[in-house]
């Protein structure tokens, strides 16, 4: 990857980051004009992002062999962690402020290292031990249990459960990316958000208004950008350049939610995500080191 490459992979992850704030911002502001369940948000966010990605699939000269598929249980598998993770995040979204659900979305990093441990053996040092816990620690700042004017502990609960399976993808994904393209895998997480989310609205869905359909669009345009966005950047950048740019989604969750929602966050929650940012951040720049230390010297 050439520097130029690099910095274009870059420019692309910023862009999915601020999309994906947007898209989470949109989906709030419209449950706030109207009654949502998690449901509908799941399915309108596919609805209306799905043309974006079918765009993206034929565009990119593909076509229908791009999303073919050697493994559709693996698939099947993926959809179903993905669509629950989503849902989770989507009931914490509800009900907690913009960049408390944001922030507490970012320590799927945390339980990825739990994760890599219980189910791929990997060993893990002291270093990423302690992020671990400076993560967890600033979850506990956030949360503040009992204290006046802590967030719902329902709706953190529902954030970290979303966390978690998101983390549990994250390690699917390791398996499913051996065999599987990425616009395969994009595509069909997007096809079961639709049906799933789409039974679920059939069941609890109701007659929205004109302005929150159309908010509610936007967010799935926003989300369906957003994902080809960042599974691009992944060509033209390694890794290691373009996780800690994911973070700037917390700075456009503080934007969004104070300018469309006048949801100003509190020094808890500013204390907690520093926690949390600082904690990714770290495992993602020891993660690098290692792999320097493995990786010989060309030459």
């Amino acid at each position: 990857m050439t520097r130029q490459g690099t910095s274009y992979g870059m420019a692309l992850r910023a862009a999915a980051a601020f999309s994906f704030s947007l898209m989470y911002a949109l989906m709030k502001w419209a449950a706030s004009l109207q009654p949502l369940s998690a449901g509908e948000m799941v399915f309108y966010r596919s609805l209306f992002g799905l043309p974006i990605v079918l765009l993206w699939v034929f565009g990119t000269g593909g076509g229908l062999a791009a999303i073919s598929t050697r493994r559709p249980t693996v698939h099947v598998w993926r959809g179903a962690l993905g669509v629950s993770g989503i849902f989770l995040i989507f009931q914490g979204l509800r009900l907690l402020p913009l960049a408390d659900a944001t922030t507490i979305g970012f320590t799927a990093p945390i339980f990825a290292t739990l994760l890599s441990i219980l189910l791929l053996k990997e060993t893990v040092g002291r270093h990423r031990w302690t992020a671990v816990i400076v993560g967890f620690l600033g979850v506990l700042l956030m949360v503040r249990p009992g204290a006046v004017g802590a967030p719902p502990l329902i709706g953190v609960l529902f954030a970290l459960g979303g966390a978690f399976v998101a983390a549990s993808v994250t390690v699917t994904l390791r398996q499913l990316g051996k065999t599987e393209t990425a616009t395969a895998i994009v595509f069909w997480f997007f096809m079961a958000c639709l049906i799933v989310g789409g039974a679920l609205t059939v069941i609890e869905g109701r007659t929205l208004e004109w302005t929150v359909l159309a908010i509610l669009a936007a967010g799935g345009l926003a989300g369906g950008l957003a994902q080809i966005l960042m599974t691009t950047s992944l060509r033209h950048a390694p890794v290691s350049a373009l996780v800690p740019l994911d973070y700037l989604q917390l700075v456009g969750a503080v934007v969004l939610g104070w300018a469309l929602l006048s949801d100003a966050p509190t020094l808890a929650t500013l204390a907690g995500a520093s926690l949390i940012a600082g904690s990714g951040l770290y495992t993602a720049w020891r993660e690098r080191v290692l792999r320097r230390e493995v990786t010989p010297a060309a030459g």
